[in-house]
């Protein structure tokens, strides 16, 4: 199953970015720490997600619609939530973040994490914190969970 998943992202990309965010990662890693890297990104995602605020949702399926709405219209995966006890996991698949680079996976999910917190603040999350709780996977999945502790 992977190497279909990986020919469908590696088509998914448009190969008119792919070598310049390859390079912009490079350099990045060259001048930049992987932490200062990761708080960047997570900026950037929250100023993505500002300037493209969602609507209220009434339930956690209702967000799951309104945020898989957002992601399609980019072409950046989607996403399924789940409410637990202590916290609403969030799974997003298909993202085309390997466009910067395999090593870039180590950073590049903080733009995620940063634009989920950003949006789920705006709706009233507020004192709750989004956090990466697993690696970019071969199944394309990146799993984040927003609770009262980062995990």
């Amino acid at each position: 199953m992977v190497p279909i998943l990986d020919y469908l992202l590696d088509r998914q990309m448009s190969p008119q970015w792919r070598g310049m965010l390859s390079a912009l990662a490079s350099e990045f890693e060259a001048q930049i720490g992987r932490d200062e890297l990761r708080h960047l990104m997570h900026r950037v995602g929250g100023r993505f997600a500002a300037a493209h605020p969602l609507p209220a949702s009434d339930s956690t399926a209702d967000l799951a619609l309104t945020l898989n709405a957002r992601w399609h219209e980019m072409d950046w995966g989607y996403v399924e939530l789940a409410d637990e006890p202590e916290s609403l996991r969030i799974v997003h698949y298909c993202a085309p973040l390997p466009a910067f680079g395999k090593s870039a996976l180590a950073w590049t999910p903080a733009f995620l994490e940063g634009a989920y917190q950003t949006w789920l603040s705006a709706l009233g999350a507020q004192g709750l914190s989004v956090a990466q709780t697993s690696n970019y996977t071969d199944d394309t999945a990146i799993e984040f969970r927003l609770s009262r502790h980062a995990v």
